[in-house]
C-alpha cells in the first residue's frame, strides 16, 4: 500500500522542527544544571520519586486535578485538550497497529488514519466510536475556551491573560486543529457515503463500501452524510483533499509556534515534575533550573484573580503570568519585576506549583546596585542588646516602629518568668530580608552572618520574633543549628499549654488576619487562633488561611506608590468589617499598620490582646 501523500508534509516538517527545538532547549537547560543537581536527578530515577512523578504527570498534566478543584469548567476545558488529545493519539496508534497487524508504517498514517483507511461499523472493535467521542470532548473544550475569551466572568474568571502575537498564532492553530480534523474526516466520510469506496480490512482483504453507508462513527459519519446531501457531487469530491491539507497545515503551524508560545508548557511541565520530585529547587541566585519553571507556565490566568494589585489597586500587566512571560522572552522590565507584593496568593493558586516569588527575587539581582565590601562594615562591633537568658527576642525593624507590640511582649515575658536576652530593644540591625527582597543578596548575607555571630555569642537556645518576615529569613536563610526559632504566636501558645501564663477570657469578638509570611510563607495558621481562643471569640473572615488577603504594605513591592497601598489596605479593612467582629487581630507589625489604614475597627497585634488579658 502506498502511504505517502503530499498533504502530510506540513505536519511532518512541523513535528520534525518541534522535536529538534525541544531537544536543543532541554539538553541545554539540563547541561546548565550544576553537577550536584544532575546527580540528584539521576539518582532519583531509580527510586519511588519516579513513580510519584509519573502519578503527578497523570493527575496534573493530563487530568489537571488542581484546576478542577479551583473551577470545574476550567478543569474540564484544560482536561479536554490534554487528556482528550493524548487519548486520541493513543487510540489512533493502537488502531493502526490492529489494522496493519504491526506493520511498520510512517507516523503520519496514525495521524491521518481516516484518509488512508476508511473504518466502518462492522469491525470487531469500533475505534471510530472512541475517536469520535474524544473529538467531541475536545470540541466542547474548544467552545468553552472561546467562550472564556469573550465572557470570562461566566467561566469564573474576572480577567483572562493578554497574549503575545506568538501566543495568538499558536492559540489560533490549536483551536483550528480539531474542527479541521472533523471537517477532513467528515468530507472523506461524505465521499464514501455518496460514491462508495474500498476499505482495507484485517488480513489482505478489501471490502467494497456501497453508497449510502459512509464511514466513521456517530459524529464524523453524521456530519459526512450531511455534507454529502448539501454539497454538489463535484464540490464534495474536489473538496476532500484540501480539507486534509488544511488539517495538516494547522498541525504544522502549531508545532512550529509551540516552542515560542505559552504552549511550551505542554512538554516542559513533565521534566519539571521529575526534577522537582528529585529535590531540585530554585535558589537565591538564578540557575538553569529556572528555565524549566518559566517555560512550564501555561499562562492559564488562574493567578490573575487572586492578585490584589489588579483586584484592589487596578494595577494590570505585572501579575505573575506576565512576569513569567517577560522573563522567559528576555523582555522583563523593572516595572514588572518590582511591582509585586510577593504575598504568595498567586503561587498558592498556581496549578503548576511554580516558585514565583523565588524567581522574582532572582530577577531583581540583575539590576541591584553592587555592594562594596565595607558598605555594612559599620555594624561590626555594635551590640545594643540587653539582658541575659536562654530565650532571645529579636523585635525586628517594624516591631521597633510599633512600640505597643514591644511593650506587650515585655509584659508577656515577665508573666512567663523567662529571662530574656533582647537583641534590639534599643535598636540594632535588620534581619537582612529587605535587602534580599531588593535583590542585594550578597549584602543580605553579610548582615545574616553578623546576626548569627551575635546570637551565638550570647548563648541563646530559643529565638523569638514578632515579625513574620524575620521569622522566615531566620528559618530559611540563616544557619542557626542548635537555636530554636519561634514566632511570638508559637511562643505564647507554648506558654498557654504549659499554664505559665493565665489570661482571662473576655467578651470581645475578634477576626483574625493571616499575615502572608506567617501563613502561606511559614505554614503557621493554628497557633494564633489558639491564642485568640484563650482571650476571646474568633469570627473568621471569608478569605483566610492559605487564601488570606495581603495587607498591601509588603516590603517586597518596591514599585507601588502610597495610593496603591492605601487602596489595598481599604479593601482588606472592608472584608474584615463584613465579619461584624469587634476588632481585627493580626500577628505582624507591618500588617497591623497596613490594615489600620482606612479602618474604623480597632486593629491589634496578637501580643497586645494577650498582654491586656493578663
Amino acid at each position: 500500500m502506498e502511504h505517502f501523500r503530499l498533504f502530510v508534509l506540513p505536519f511532518w516538517l512541523g513535528a520534525f522542527f518541534l522535536l529538534v527545538t525541544l531537544l536543543y532547549k532541554y539538553i541545554g537547560w539540563f547541561v546548565g544544571l550544576t553537577a550536584a543537581e544532575r546527580r540528584l536527578f539521576v539518582r532519583s530515577l531509580f527510586t519511588r520519586s519516579t513513580f510519584r512523578s509519573v502519578g503527578e504527570v497523570i493527575s496534573e498534566s493530563l487530568l489537571h486535578r488542581k484546576i478542577w478543584r479551583t473551577n470545574k469548567l476550567l478543569g474540564y476545558m484544560h482536561t479536554s485538550f490534554a487528556l482528550g488529545w493524548f487519548l486520541l493519539i493513543l487510540t489512533g496508534w493502537i488502531e493502526t497497529l490492529v489494522y496493519f497487524k504491526g506493520e511498520n508504517v510512517p507516523l503520519y498514517v496514525d495521524i491521518f488514519f481516516s484518509y488512508y483507511v476508511h473504518p466502518i461499523f462492522e469491525h470487531n472493535f469500533n475505534f471510530s466510536l472512541i475517536k469520535d467521542a474524544l473529538l467531541l470532548l475536545i470540541l466542547i473544550g474548544i467552545g468553552l475556551a472561546l467562550f472564556k475569551r469573550i465572557r470570562s466572568r461566566m467561566m469564573g474568571m474576572r480577567r483572562t491573560t493578554r497574549h503575545t502575537p506568538g501566543d495568538r498564532i499558536a492559540l489560533s492553530a490549536l483551536w483550528l486543529i480539531f474542527p479541521a480534523r472533523l471537517l477532513a474526516e467528515s468530507m472523506t466520510s461524505g465521499v464514501i457515503w455518496k460514491f462508495g469506496g474500498i476499505v482495507w480490512a484485517l488480513g489482505e482483504e478489501h471490502h467494497l463500501i456501497p453508497p449510502g453507508v459512509g464511514c466513521g462513527s456517530f459524529l464524523t459519519n453524521s456530519t459526512g452524510e450531511l455534507l454529502a446531501r448539501i454539497l454538489p457531487p463535484d464540490v464534495l469530491m474536489a473538496g476532500e483533499l484540501p480539507t486534509w491539507w488544511f488539517y495538516s497545515i494547522t498541525l504544522g503551524v502549531f508545532f512550529v509556534a509551540l516552542p515560542f508560545s505559552r504552549y511550551m508548557h505542554i512538554f516542559t511541565e513533565i521534566p519539571l515534575i521529575f526534577l522537582r520530585n528529585a529535590g531540585l529547587r530554585s535558589k537565591e541566585k538564578p540557575s538553569s533550573y529556572d528555565h524549566f519553571q518559566t517555560n512550564a507556565c501555561s499562562r492559564c490566568g488562574i493567578c490573575i484573580d487572586p492578585c490584589q494589585l489588579q483586584r484592589a489597586a487596578g494595577i494590570n500587566g505585572v501579575q505573575s503570568v506576565y512576569f513569567l512571560r517577560d522573563l522567559r522572552s528576555g523582555n522583563l522590565t523593572d516595572a514588572v519585576a518590582n511591582n509585586c507584593l510577593m504575598c504568595g496568593r498567586c503561587e498558592q493558586a498556581c496549578p503548576v506549583g511554580i516558585e514565583q516569588n523565588t524567581l522574582r527575587l532572582n530577577s531583581r539581582q540583575w539590576t541591584a546596585v553592587p555592594v562594596g565590601e565595607n558598605r555594612y562594615g559599620y555594624i561590626r562591633g555594635i551590640d545594643r542588646s540587653q539582658g541575659n537568658g536562654k530565650v532571645g527576642y529579636f523585635a525586628g525593624c517594624m516591631t521597633l516602629l510599633t512600640p505597643k507590640i514591644l511593650r506587650a511582649m515585655d509584659d508577656i515575658f515577665k508573666a512567663s518568668g523567662d529571662e530574656v536576652w533582647w537583641a534590639d530593644k534599643e535598636g540594632g540591625v535588620c534581619c537582612g530580608r529587605p535587602l534580599k527582597l531588593s535583590g542585594e543578596v550578597d549584602a543580605a548575607r553579610k548582615m545574616m552572618e553578623y546576626n548569627t555571630e551575635l546570637f551565638r555569642q550570647h548563648g541563646i537556645e530559643t529565638l523569638v520574633t514578632s515579625c513574620p518576615i524575620c521569622l522566615r529569613v531566620f528559618r530559611e536563610d540563616y544557619r542557626l543549628e542548635g537555636i530554636e526559632v519561634l514566632h511570638h504566636s508559637e511562643y505564647i501558645q507554648r506558654l498557654l499549654k504549659a499554664h505559665r501564663i493565665d489570661p482571662k477570657i473576655g467578651d470581645l469578638n475578634f477576626t483574625y488576619h493571616d499575615p502572608c509570611e506567617l501563613g502561606r510563607g511559614s505554614g503557621i495558621y493554628d497557633a494564633p487562633r489558639e491564642v485568640i481562643a484563650a482571650v476571646g471569640r474568633l469570627t473568621e473572615v471569608a478569605e483566610n488561611r492559605e487564601k488570606a488577603l495581603c495587607c498591601g504594605s509588603s516590603l517586597a513591592n518596591i514599585a507601588i506608590d502610597d495610593d496603591g497601598q492605601r487602596k489595598i489596605g481599604e479593601s482588606v479593612a472592608a472584608a474584615f468589617a463584613a465579619t461584624g467582629a469587634d476588632a481585627v487581630v493580626t500577628a505582624c507589625p507591618l500588617c497591623k499598620k497596613g490594615i489600620a489604614r482606612g479602618n474604623s475597627m480597632p486593629v491589634y497585634d496578637l501580643a497586645e490582646i494577650v498582654a491586656q488579658a493578663l
